[in-house]
């Protein structure tokens, strides 16, 4: 048992040491290209690439079907389920792909008429069938826990997309070169996936197999449905009532606040939905594991996203001058909800790991309905305006989302929670600490932040005063969870 422990926690470990270095060098990359780009392009360009955003997030949702976490959910699942929903998935992309770039002109009239946004969908829309072409591989590789070639792939086809985005952005294509930028980025990463993988589908796809998929993957895309609705219902209202200079204002906020939130929840689930879903016939090991992932998720998340909210004016400054600064509030308040998202994302996986999807769905019901009643509330005040912030009547929309996160929180701790055989109380506990602490650093480091003027002065004395007390107080308190990860960090740093 002991062997079995110690194998178990090493593939965990080099699980999250390949996800960290994945998303470590993809923010890098990612965050590089943003800055040039967004020094360059225009603001409507982002508003015209986070229009057609809207429809590819809807897209792709039924494209995966909901299938590759009814794959990762499944113990052992064999050739012939993996040739199944591979082409199931590419058929569905095909499908999908000639749908919207025959109803191009019908999205256009979304946004008062603009036809650019025409022939820049039936473009960037071909990442479809990239991505949808690449499910299977990647989740193979999941199931196994070796992503060492997910890393590699995602860098590379990042690196070819940016290259190629900034190359057309400097030879004035405008919003061109954010959509080739990300249909080059899809292409290259898949291509990659194939050509290391001996792994080749069965012309086969069996509706016995489709079926038995449906129960998981139908209360997954029921979710995720749902989350998607209303993480892009709120892009949808801002072009569409005011247009796409305060879409591309919102687009920029939402975009680097996503860099954090999709980066932890994805390294989240890659890690973690695997082994609890071994662990999901032992309820005593199951609730001790979730209460481990919960303060380790805590450990990570509180702090940075306090440090980057407080950050947040000094950033936007060295990274873009003063060009977005109607953006810099709406990315504070997405982040606040950026918290909340990941650990009800967290949740979600506790309880997909133990085949409860329905859950999920009832979940997602009760925070939409929420986050539907709160659009109602303050959709009358997004066409307020300052005369120095154009941006004031969306701050104020965006506090829907925020309450709704919050409340899908606390709904999702008591369902899970249940679920894992453990309480809610017991979920909070694992998790307060971490938070009050980065409440009351984040406190003290936004008055710092008023004192200094200089940017990079500013971040620079910032980052190392909330990092340093954050790390010292958790060693006074002899918090295991630190120790832990400082051990690992270090034995990897040696080795």
């Amino acid at each position: 048992m002991t062997d079995s422990n110690g194998q178990m926690k090493h593939r965990v470990a080099r699980t999250l040491k390949w996800n960290a270095l994945d998303k470590l060098a993809t923010q890098v990359l990612y965050g590089v290209t943003g800055v040039i780009l967004a020094r360059i392009l225009d603001e409507v360009a982002f508003g015209l690439v986070g229009a057609l955003l809207i429809f590819q997030s809807f897209a792709s949702l039924f494209i995966d079907s909901g299938f590759s976490y009814a794959l990762l959910q499944r113990k052992r699942p064999t050739d012939e389920d993996y040739s199944t929903i591979l082409w199931f998935n590419l058929l569905i992309a095909v499908v999908v792909y000639a749908v919207l770039s025959a109803g191009a002109p019908v999205i256009a009239t979304f946004f008062k008429n603009d036809l650019r946004l025409i022939p820049l969908s039936r473009v960037m829309f071909l990442t479809f069938i990239f991505n949808a072409a690449a499910i299977v591989q990647t989740n193979r590789r999941i199931k196994r826990m070796d992503v060492r070639m997910i890393a590699i792939s995602n860098t590379a086809g990042l690196l070819v997309g940016s290259i190629a985005g900034i190359y057309l952005a400097f030879m004035g294509y405008g919003p061109w070169a954010l959509v080739w930028q990300s249909v080059l980025n899809s292409a290259v990463k898949t291509g990659i996936l194939w050509l290391t993988d001996d792994w080749r589908p069965k012309l086969t796809m069996p509706l016995s197999v489709l079926r038995s998929f449906f129960k998981v993957g139908s209360g997954v895309i029921g979710t995720s449905f749902l989350n998607i609705l209303f993480q892009n219902i709120y892009a949808f209202i801002i072009g569409n009532r005011l247009g796409l200079l305060p879409l591309g204002y919102y687009t920029q906020a939402d975009k680097w606040s996503k860099m954090g939130v999709a980066s932890l929840s994805a390294v989240f689930t890659q890690s973690f939905l695997p082994l609890l879903s071994e662990y999901q016939d032992d309820p005593k090991k199951y609730a001790a594991t979730t209460s481990r992932i919960n303060r380790f998720a805590s450990y990570l998340v509180f702090p940075s996203f306090a440090l980057l909210i407080v950050m947040a004016k000094p950033i936007f400054h060295i990274l873009f001058g003063e060009k977005w600064d109607p953006s810099i509030l709406l990315f504070q308040l997405l982040l606040v909800r950026g918290i909340f998202v990941i650990l009800v994302t967290l949740y979600h996986n506790y309880v997909l790991s133990l085949g409860k999807s329905k859950l999920m769905v009832y979940s997602e019901i009760i925070r939409d309905g929420t986050a539907l009643i709160a659009i109602f509330i303050t959709i009358p005040y997004l066409i307020a305006t300052r005369p120095d912030d154009i941006t004031y009547g969306v701050a104020i929309f965006l506090w829907g989302q925020v309450i709704a996160a919050v409340i899908a929180w606390a709904v999702m701790l008591v369902i899970a929670a249940r679920v894992s055989w453990s309480s809610p109380l017991r979920y909070i506990y694992d998790s307060l600490p971490y938070a009050a602490l980065s409440l009351l650093i984040a406190t003290g480091l936004s008055y710092l932040e008023s004192l200094i003027a200089n940017p990079w002065t500013a971040v620079a004395a910032m980052t190392l005063t909330g990092t340093g007390i954050y790390l010292l107080v958790n060693r006074l308190l002899g918090s295991q969870i630190q120790k832990e990860a400082i051990g690992y960090f270090a034995s990897r740093f040696r080795s």
